[in-house]
């Protein structure tokens, strides 16, 4: 009998919260000396303006000033190396102490990591938010300490929907396909942009699924990827969507998340899924967006309310180098409100924890990003607390988008999806 992917509150986590810059600063492999604790963190920056290295400089000298005699030692890496580097880090004996990325269900299952329990009081492992504390666990045991997080809600260009008449954003389905042939009848290029390319198709098809009752797991919890829900949300898209040309001049399937937030910073978008970091680069730029939560398919009525995709990154502490003192020294420290509000509030991201996103120590949340937090508590998120999750969203991310070609058989791509899927699942 397969695991249970998900936990008794909904659960999902995107792979990574921005796209990367190359990796800089840091030690080399491994931890051998005693006084110094090794972290390797993703690059949340995407330029040098950005980078998050001020902030781990500015960390590593308050820590040592609490703590005389550890000192902290951060290495950057960017997305798209991260994972692979830490396991092959892993995999040579050379574990980084604590690590922040995406991923650690794989770690956890090899017996790698420390459990909160070994390393945070029980207040501070009790202050994470709860369906973020429910993915960062493996049955009752919490391993990947939430980081930052968001949520997934629909953005729509208020000017473009007043050019073209739309008076309110939609609810259902239907709704959207009239608002996106308004827009495309007045010119706008995405009426809807549909980013399914291999960049982070994952997300935007999940959120499509959970709109009409679907989504990646069934009610137990198992993997459930060519369901009939999932299956009519993508015959759906495919031909009221995408054959009429109302998702833009790129093929989804080639239409990545970069280039669709992009285009609607550009104004050249009338509706997409986005985080609260898109709405806050939007107003800068002068475009009036506006927040709803996903359609619902019409079969389920506009008093059903589908739960946002939830996203989260992940800290990791690894029992190699035995310095379960010193790191849980670390992490009391790091996840302390002014700290985790400070890094949150760089990227225009959620703390993870209850009182930083509250209290006026955690510099509280704007009235645009508690949209974001109230979404986030019904969330789902990604089944990170199951090892075989890199590899299925891997294909999820390489093969939905062949689902909306004009060629393409919704039924076909979903069943060899989840073929794939149960193969990643046995090797696990």
């Amino acid at each position: 009998m397969r695991r249970r992917i998900f936990g008794t509150a909904a659960t999902t986590v995107v792979l990574g919260l921005l796209i990367p810059l190359a990796g800089c600063g840091g030690s080399g492999d491994g931890a051998d000396d005693s006084g110094t604790l090794h972290l390797v963190a993703a690059e949340y920056g995407n330029s040098p303006a950005t980078s998050s290295k001020p902030f781990w400089d500015k960390m590593a000298t308050d820590f040592a000033k609490e703590n005389p005699g550890i000192k902290l030692d951060v290495k950057l890496l960017p997305w798209a190396d991260i994972d692979r580097e830490v396991s092959r880090m892993v995999k040579a004996g050379k574990a980084p102490d604590v690590a922040l990325m995406g991923s650690y269900s794989d770690f956890a299952a090899q017996g790698k990591l420390y459990p909160a329990d070994e390393l945070l009081s029980v207040t501070a492992e009790a202050n994470f938010l709860p369906p973020l504390a429910d993915a960062g666990s493996v049955g009752n045991t919490l391993y990947g300490l939430p980081f930052v997080a968001s949520s997934r809600l629909l953005f729509y260009n208020q000017a473009l929907f007043t050019k073209a008449g739309v008076k309110e954003p939609p609810k259902t389905w239907s709704d959207l396909k009239a608002a996106a042939k308004a827009l495309k009848d007045k010119g706008v290029k995405y009426p809807y942009a549909l980013p399914l390319g291999p960049e982070e198709a994952h997300a935007e098809a999940m959120i499509w699924e959970l709109s009409n009752g679907g989504g990646y797991a069934d009610s137990s919890g198992n993997y459930s990827l060519a369901s009939e829900q999932n299956i009519a949300t993508w015959t759906w898209v495919k031909n009221e969507l995408v054959a009429p040309g109302l998702t833009g001049p790129t093929a989804p399937s080639q239409l990545n998340r970069a280039d669709a937030f992009g285009a609607f910073l550009q104004g050249e978008v009338g509706m997409l899924n986005g985080y609260p970091s898109l709405a806050h680069e939007a107003r800068a730029k002068g475009i009036s967006v506006g927040t709803a939560v996903m359609p619902v398919a019409d079969s389920l009525g506009t008093g059903e309310t589908p739960p946002a995709v939830g996203v989260a990154d992940w800290m990791m502490a690894f029992k190699q180098n035995g310095k379960r003192a010193e790191i849980s020294k670390f992490l009391e420290f790091v996840y302390q409100d002014k700290n985790l509000s400070d890094f949150a509030g760089r990227y225009h991201l959620l703390p993870s924890t209850v009182t930083a996103a509250r209290t006026p120590a955690g510099g509280g949340l704007d009235k645009n990003d508690q949209l974001f937090l109230s979404a986030l508590y019904t969330a789902q998120l990604y089944p990170v607390n199951d090892p075989s999750w890199l590899s299925v969203s891997d294909t999820i991310k390489r093969n939905i988008g062949r689902a909306v070609e004009p060629a393409g058989d919704p039924k076909r791509v979903l069943e060899d999806i989840a073929a794939q899927a149960g193969e990643a699942s046995k090797k696990n």
